[in-house]
């Protein structure tokens, strides 16, 4: 099967498993969505929503995060994964969104040049928050493409590019929370079971599915 074909084949069990797909992390607008993805890096969804309403409460808006220190920053975010430099690059950045202006804006020079904030974060900012098509690839994303074979996994910006070459460009902003959502439901990193997953089961090779069997 080609790759435009199981490309294609793979985005109507998405669209028919998701039809909706509502962002999973807990925000009001532009600033909130920022500062929560770029606090899900290597922390689940579940503990950012957790902690961020203490913090949005006391530093929703970039004037107020900036008018925080990092240390108090750092102590309501403590629970997060590499809390430390997290607490820091959002102090530095509102303190940059400030004094550009104090709005986040759709630009991806912009977004991108914040401290902490790399290019999948500013990618699910500009998708989500200013319906800009891109298609974000956290670590679900990449696995997911190589193990049904539609990139070769070498990095995640070839990932990003051949992903973005088999899907329409309408479809990038909901297609790569689909995908997601498909991870942690059906498809996990360890133990899995390609030969029965409802896309790897055909969308694999069979050296591939002979491979993870082993691990």
């Amino acid at each position: 099967m080609k790759r435009q074909e199981k490309a294609d084949r793979i985005g109507a069990i998405l669209d028919e498993l998701y039809p909706e797909t509502p962002i999973p992390l807990d925000h009001t607008d532009a600033y909130t969505l920022l500062v929560a993805v770029a606090l899900s890096a290597q922390t689940t969804d579940k503990k950012v929503n957790q902690i961020t309403p203490a913090l949005f409460e006391v530093a929703g808006t970039p004037e107020k995060m900036a008018s925080l220190d990092p240390d108090q920053i750092l102590a309501l975010i403590r629970e997060v994964g590499l809390a430390p430099t997290k607490a820091k690059n959002l102090w530095l950045a509102a303190n940059m969104i400030v004094d550009r202006g104090g709005e986040v804006i759709g630009d991806w020079e912009f977004l991108e040049s914040l401290p902490g904030i790399g290019h999948k974060t500013a990618s699910v900012v500009m998708s989500q928050a200013f319906g800009v098509p891109a298609f974000a690839v956290d670590t679900h994303v990449h696995r997911l493409a190589e193990r049904w074979g539609l990139s070769n996994g070498t990095t995640v910006e070839r990932t990003e590019a051949d992903l973005k070459a088999v899907f329409p460009m309408e479809t990038w902003n909901d297609r790569h929370l689909q995908i997601i959502f498909f991870g942690r439901e059906y498809c996990p990193a360890r133990r899995h079971d390609l030969a029965t997953c409802p896309i790897c089961g055909w969308a694999a090779t069979k050296q591939r599915i002979r491979d993870e069997s082993m691990r």
